[in-house]
């Protein structure tokens, strides 16, 4: 059956592939201008020419969930990416095209075994939001509360795995060809993504990870960081019920402004949160893009503004020894100690034995001295990543593929962060990190002999520069070991 998948799966790429070549060669020749213009007499000032990136993104958005993912990481990302793809692919987000509403009513009724009058008071048909795994509607339920309701798209699961066949043959020829696909470690990343979408499908999952969350806020004592509460008996593997947010993505800086939100505050709030719950229980939202991410004001639905993360379908989760290891790689990064850092490094395998390490040691500080110590209003990507990729390739650097995904959310909190906050710099904040030296790390089983002297550097960094970024009284002390 799989066969039968992955052949059919083939000739509708091929496809969609020779369809971009003629909207590509429609576009180019001026034909399209010609028709649209000449012979259905379009105004000028209505007709916007065919550009590349679009041809790009509809085709995505026609092969399905696995190209659209690819298409959020490029929307999410226009460090890595050029500009003009990662506007176009903001689309993918949450804008995808949607699939037919009596289509998805059947899906809800058959799932949670009930008329949609019995489940629902009102049930909106208009999509809150479309993406490459589900589409979300609004609706409240019998007693009034407001709820949406996320649907799994139809016919999902097999094009999913027919896509992972290609991608791992893909990744598989280019490790043989590319020493960059090698290094960035291609197999591994098809090998998570396949892991991780398997897990997005399947929504009895998410609601869990909703609620570990949820529990984890409130064993932090934070309680302006949140995620959507599943509904009880309303949550199956392909529909999930939970509480609306009402709110603003994380990039939509004017509304955020105009709602009376700091947004560097609640940005801050928002990533330090996550990085709690990776230090701390090794559990972290693994897909915090812009879609996924909400500002949510004051006022009719809540006492006070808070943030929201959405999509809990993807989530890492570190042992013990992966979790004291981000640690270290984290601590050694913001504390600007390269040797601590090329030490973790060999550690978790990412560089091999038998290269000049002092050299190495001088390299990581060249290359990566800018993201730690400049403004993300100063940084220039353009000149930061390329000597990046070339370090790379000199020691042969490669990262598990789980560092990748934390890497992977830190470029997304700071896209966000040169739109809110271009004073902070998310992989040097400190204040990002003052909970190391309170009672919840001391209870959360981290080995403070291998982390106090990064600690200890980064709290003199600080207060060489006449900062003070941990109470006095917080300070930890042998004790703590």
């Amino acid at each position: 059956m799989l066969f039968f998948r992955i052949i059919v799966r083939f000739l509708f790429i091929s496809l969609v592939l020779w369809g971009m070549f003629f909207a590509w060669v429609y576009s180019q020749t001026g034909l399209r201008k010609l028709v649209r213009r000449g012979i259905l007499r379009e105004p000028a000032n209505i007709y916007e020419p065919l550009e590349n990136p679009r041809i790009v993104r509809r085709a995505f958005e026609t092969l399905g969930p696995t190209f659209l993912k690819l298409g959020q990481l490029i929307a999410s990302s226009p460090g890595l990416f050029p500009r003009r793809y990662a506007d176009e692919f903001q689309y993918c987000l949450d804008r995808v095209r949607p699939f037919q509403v009596p289509t998805l009513k059947l899906k809800i009724e058959r799932e949670l075994g009930k008329p949609i009058e019995e489940l629902f008071k009102t049930f909106e048909d208009k999509p809150l939001g479309s993406a490459s795994i589900a589409q979300v509607h609004g609706a409240t339920l019998p007693d009034g509360t407001e709820v949406v309701v996320k649907v799994q798209r139809p016919r999902i699961r097999s094009r999913v795995d027919a896509d992972l066949f290609f991608m791992r043959v893909g990744a598989w020829f280019l490790s043989k060809v590319s020493r960059a696909a090698e290094l960035n470690n291609a197999r591994g990343i098809v090998s998570d993504f396949d892991r991780t979408i398997h897990e997005e499908i399947d929504f009895n999952k998410e609601g869990a990870n909703q609620t570990e969350f949820n529990q984890l806020m409130q064993k932090y004592g934070i309680d302006d960081c949140m995620a959507p509460t599943p509904v009880p008996g309303m949550v199956t593997d392909q529909v999930l019920v939970m509480g609306r947010f009402r709110g603003f993505k994380a990039d939509d800086r004017d509304n955020i402004v105009r709602a009376g939100i700091d947004p560097e505050v609640f940005l801050r709030k928002g990533l330090r949160a996550w990085l709690m719950t990776v230090v701390l229980d090794g559990f972290f939202h693994g897909d915090a893009h812009a879609g996924n991410l909400m500002m949510l004001p004051a006022g009719e639905y809540r006492p006070k503004a808070a943030i929201g993360f959405l999509d809990f379908g993807i989530i890492g989760r570190f042992t013990d020894t992966q979790r004291h290891q981000v640690v270290q790689y984290v601590l050694a990064f913001t504390a600007g100690d390269y040797e601590q850092l090329a030490a973790v490094m060999l550690e978790i395998g990412a560089i091999k034995d038998g290269i000049d390490r002092s050299q190495l040691v001088k390299d990581l500080a060249k290359v990566y001295g800018p993201l730690i110590e400049m403004n993300l209003a100063d940084l220039k990507y353009e000149e930061v990543l390329p000597a990046i990729t070339a370090l790379a390739f000199r020691y042969g650097i490669r990262l598990p593929s789980e560092f990748l995904l934390i890497l992977k959310q830190l470029l997304f909190f700071d896209r966000y962060a040169k739109l809110m906050a271009p004073k902070l710099n998310v992989f040097s904040d400190f204040g990002l990190v003052d909970f190391l030296f309170g009672p919840l790390a001391l209870k959360s089983g981290l080995d403070f002999n291998k982390i106090m002297p990064l600690l200890m550097k980064i709290q003199a960094k600080f207060q060489a520069r006449g900062i003070m970024p941990f109470p006095a009284s917080a300070k930890p002390t042998a004790a703590a070991s």
